[in-house]
């Protein structure tokens, strides 16, 4: 009896490639390990996070090699340039390739590493507001009970 031949077990078939000449924009950013999931790189790109050669994008944005891609997020202000297309996610240093950052870029992050700006959400349990405990001490000590 003669088996069938599977698709998947072709290395030529274009089902496993992984380098296209189209990829999406959410795609192209969760390969490339800018974002944990599809779906936070997808909200990112909906809530204006991510620009595409300076203008506001949409998640199926055809992307192409040379483009311009400024990622705005909690931790970090990147912009790098698509060197590479990718729908597949793989390890940190083949996901480095796809892209290349800006030297703007760098010496923006680099400055903002040194002076400290980067840790500008990090603060001192009980400095700023009071803590809910802090706060059941005032109210007994103002009579406020």
């Amino acid at each position: 009896m003669a088996r069938t031949h599977n698709k998947k077990q072709d290395k030529s078939s274009p089902v496993d490639k992984d380098e296209d000449d189209s990829c999406r924009l959410d795609k192209w950013l969760w390969a490339a390990r800018f974002f944990k999931t599809r779906s936070l790189a997808a909200d990112a790109v909906d809530g204006g996070k991510v620009r595409v050669d300076g203008d506001r994008a949409k998640n199926a944005r055809e992307m192409k090699p040379g483009m311009r891609v400024s990622i705005k997020n909690k931790d970090m202000q990147i912009e790098v340039e698509v060197l590479a297309l990718s729908n597949v996610r793989r390890g940190a240093p083949e996901a480095a390739l796809l892209y290349r950052e800006t030297e703007e870029s760098l010496r923006v992050r680099q400055q903002a590493q040194e002076s400290g700006s980067d840790h500008f959400a990090e603060r001192d349990r009980g400095v700023g507001r009071p803590t809910k405990r802090q706060m059941r001490d005032i109210q007994r000590f103002t009579g406020r009970d």
